[in-house]
């Protein structure tokens, strides 16, 4: 997936460069009003969760993780307080309090899909790879109509070269998400490392067919020939 991300970050022009830039003042100026506001009514946890998103939308990690904080203070069952907090505790490599966070989630709510994907994408970045499959597997079978859940077992399972399974895992993420240009790009990476040129040129196909421009993936189609 890494290597689909270069290929798009790749195209980028100028233009998209400035509606960043654009993007960015806009959210500096939103942040600049919601200070203002909570000085005012420093207990408005609505307040404080919008301070918090627009933080997250800026980078600032430890600032959103604070916000955060200052929710739960105010509101301890918060979930989507200690969701994002686990989010941006994740982006600052903080895994002990994200994976803290999560699991708390979970205790709360035992179908919450998005903190049980957190989870187990923390444990794989601590390396705690059969526990993170073991959740993957669990979420694969409470969502079974989920092609993200399929994706994510399919990411880990080739991360610990478990090749056919993994191929079955992405086979059904794209039944459920045909032609969706990620999942096609990351199956054709699994098939080309097996050596098995010719299918992974199909998966490319599929992407093409769904309407992704060959040229964004030239780099992925000459490694085909």
């Amino acid at each position: 997936m890494n290597s689909l991300l270069r290929v798009m970050v790749a195209g980028l022009c100028s233009a998209a460069v400035c509606l960043y830039t654009s993007a960015q003042t806009s959210w500096r100026d939103s942040l600049e009003v919601l200070n203002k506001a909570i000085s005012q009514h420093p207990r408005s946890v609505d307040l404080r969760l919008r301070k918090a998103a627009v933080n997250i939308e800026l980078n600032q990690w430890e600032y959103a993780i604070d916000e955060y904080g200052r929710v739960l203070q105010l509101e301890p069952d918060n979930l989507s307080a200690l969701y994002f907090r686990a989010f941006a505790s994740t982006h600052l490599q903080r895994y002990d309090q994200s994976r803290s966070d999560y699991e708390d989630i979970v205790a709360r709510v035992p179908r919450h899909f998005e903190a049980m994907l957190g989870l187990a994408l923390v444990k794989r970045k601590q390396g705690r790879m059969t526990e993170a499959l073991d959740g993957l597997n669990t979420l694969v079978e409470l969502f079974p109509d989920s092609a993200l859940a399929y994706a994510s077992r399919a990411s880990m399972e080739s991360e610990m070269h478990h090749y056919e399974p993994a191929l079955f895992d992405w086979d059904e993420a794209l039944r459920l998400s045909p032609g969706n240009v990620e999942f096609c790009v990351s199956k054709a990476h699994l098939l080309l490392t097996l050596g098995r040129k010719k299918e992974a040129r199909r998966a490319l196909q599929q992407a093409i067919d769904g309407g992704t421009p060959p040229s964004a993936l030239k780099e992925w189609l000459d490694r085909c020939k």
